[in-house]
């Protein structure tokens, strides 16, 4: 390898070994968040308390989302913030496998929350100041796709440590849940030394913290900057709609009779395409324009989903549906990074990443609820469409203001 080829690869190295703490702790992540739907059910828990736990999963980082993103513009490194976060996963999974009731789950899965926010503001923030502006897209493509890894394999854990056991409640069920979350505990600690890899970084000029000449917008003033209200309500509803379908498929293939094993890999079909479309964003990116692949995020992803619940009992087609979703659902999270990242000033990147994680989480909080208000008359699958409606609700917002 020739010096300069050996340097590009040296400086390069910071990023695959993000991607890989990445595969790690979202595997962790969901690996635990459907598993605590079936721990919920094995304590007496219908849809009203998996809605409500979910909420209670994006609590905390609601109150901390800007107060990170402040923090990860100003520190010198970022690698402490992702051991951290990776470290509250652990906690956190080990924390669910003790807890009894559902006071001790929530806590849990607040903590939870926690630890992924952590870990995601400190992993995009240190894209954002250090891969050159032309890479935004590759490297955020490249870092969701890690995350869309870890939703894959996770779920099919979950589904194979669960077994095809259709019962809710029992000794064996318990112990099989967790079990599943002990490994979780493991696989999200595992991402730590993963990060005490050496690596040499880029950056690009501005942006590097300890700028203190250069004056930070406040968070009022980010929002107000063209495209970042309109990307952050995008992101909420694209995201809300994998929690959704985390935390509710697993109810409706409960009333179809579907074992968990099944779910597992209806999740993870979902979550595979998602790679694949986050793996060729660059090259998607050649063809169409951002703006329009967003809206094709949006409104395909939200008529494909909407059609699986109706096929629970024909699994092939609900495994089409999942995928097209997917795929399309994968496009929209590193386009509203790239597009949020462009649209302010380098010192203030890190903070705009993490309002668009603020707003995440309050749809977090906000969307679940609603779905397990109308899954309690309605059924499960109420849940699905009612976010599915969202997406088509956020690219119908995104169509009237392309800023």
């Amino acid at each position: 390898m020739s010096e300069p080829a050996a340097e590009q690869h040296s400086s390069r190295l910071w990023l695959w070994v993000l991607i890989g703490a990445a595969v790690l702790t979202q595997t962790a992540l969901n690996l635990a968040r459907p598993v605590i739907s079936y721990k919920l059910l094995a304590l007496g828990g219908d849809a009203a308390v998996i809605g409500v736990v979910t909420a209670v999963y994006a609590i905390l980082p609601v109150v901390a989302a800007l107060w990170l993103g402040r923090v990860s513009d100003r520190v010198q490194s970022l690698r402490g913030m992702v051991v951290l976060g990776a470290v509250l996963l652990s906690v956190a999974a080990l924390l669910l496998a003790a807890a009894g009731d559902f006071l001790w789950i929530g806590v849990a899965s607040a903590l939870l929350g926690m630890g992924h926010l952590v870990f995601t503001i400190a992993g995009q923030s240190a894209i954002a100041r250090y891969a050159p502006l032309s890479q935004l897209d590759s490297g955020f493509g490249w870092f969701t796709a890690a995350f869309s890894l870890g939703q894959l394999i996770g779920p099919l854990l979950a589904g194979l440590l669960l077994g095809s056991g259709l019962e809710s409640t029992g000794d064996a069920r318990m112990a099989s849940v967790n079990t599943a979350l002990l490994l979780a505990a493991g696989i999200a600690l595992a991402a730590a030394p993963a990060m005490l890899v050496k690596s040499r970084t880029g950056g690009r000029a501005g942006q590097q913290p300890g700028a203190k000449t250069l004056p930070r917008e406040g968070a009022l003033t980010i929002l107000r900057t063209p495209g970042v209200a309109w990307n952050m309500a995008a992101s909420l509803a694209l995201l809300s709609a994998i929690d959704i379908l985390v935390a509710f498929l697993p109810l409706v293939a409960e009333e179809h009779g579907v074992a968990p094993v099944w779910v597992g890999i209806l999740l993870a079909v979902r979550a595979g395409a998602s790679i694949i479309s986050r793996v060729i964003l660059a090259q998607l990116i050649q063809k169409w324009t951002r703006y329009q692949l967003l809206i094709a995020s949006l409104l395909g992803s939200g008529a494909a989903i909407a059609v699986a619940p109706f096929f629970l009992d024909a699994l092939w087609v609900a495994g089409i549906a999942l995928f097209v979703g997917g795929f399309l659902l994968g496009l929209g999270q590193p386009l509203t990074m790239s597009l949020i990242t462009q649209a302010v000033s380098p010192q203030s990147r890190g903070a705009a990443l993490a309002i668009r994680l603020l707003g995440n989480r309050i749809g977090q909080v906000v969307i679940p609820l609603a779905g397990g208000l109308v899954a309690a008359p309605l059924g499960p699958a109420a849940a699905i469409w009612l976010v599915c409606g969202l997406l088509g609700l956020a690219a119908v917002a995104k169509s009237t203001s392309k800023g």
